[in-house]
């Protein structure tokens, strides 16, 4: 869901003092609830796959690859990485909920080709503790998809390796470039 269209329509305004972003989300989500019917699912999507993106939020991955609710796992951080997190969240996926594709999404203009790991120097300075993830911060969005690549095929957590594919999203044009390795 969008906060704020780019059309500035006032049904979408920015919250007033009195009102918060939240609030408009809760009072979105009643609205919601109002006409909302248990579509009798399960928590295993249809299509047996698990999507990794970037949280980005130019990234509308339903509409971009033409899903509906239920058909996938969807599992969003910053850069769409792969981390121990993701490795976690991919490893109940397929183990206890059956996917067995695996989608790999980063995109052009990524934030995370901005920011270095002096991020968590400047974070541990800021307030007194130094973070125990990494960063994950990339100059080269083709490489760090194969790199992300090869740690969901090597993982001994991941039942189902054979069917793991890489894309970036172009931003401008919609369009998804498969990444292969080298």
């Amino acid at each position: 869901m969008s906060i704020s269209p780019a059309d500035g329509s006032a049904e979408h305004s920015a919250p007033t003092a009195t009102a918060s972003v939240t609030d408009r989300l809760v009072e979105a989500n009643a609205r919601y609830a109002a006409e909302f019917h248990d579509p009798g699912m399960d928590a295993r999507p249809v299509l047996q796959v698990a999507v990794v993106a970037c949280m980005d939020a130019r990234l509308d991955l339903h509409k971009a690859l033409g899903l509906a609710l239920g058909d996938c796992h969807t599992i969003r951080n910053a850069g769409g990485v792969v981390t121990d997190d993701t490795i976690r969240s991919l490893a109940i996926s397929q183990r206890a909920l059956g996917t067995r594709s695996i989608v790999l999404i980063h995109h052009t203009n990524c934030g995370m080709e901005s920011i270095t790991e002096d991020f968590r120097t400047e974070l541990e300075a800021e307030v007194g503790q130094r973070p125990t993830w990494s960063v994950e911060s990339f100059t080269d969005s083709d490489q760090d998809v194969r790199q992300s690549m090869a740690r969901v095929r090597t993982s001994p957590f991941l039942a189902h390796t054979e069917d793991v594919r890489g894309f970036v999203f172009d931003v401008h044009t919609g369009l998804l470039r498969e990444i292969t390795n080298k």
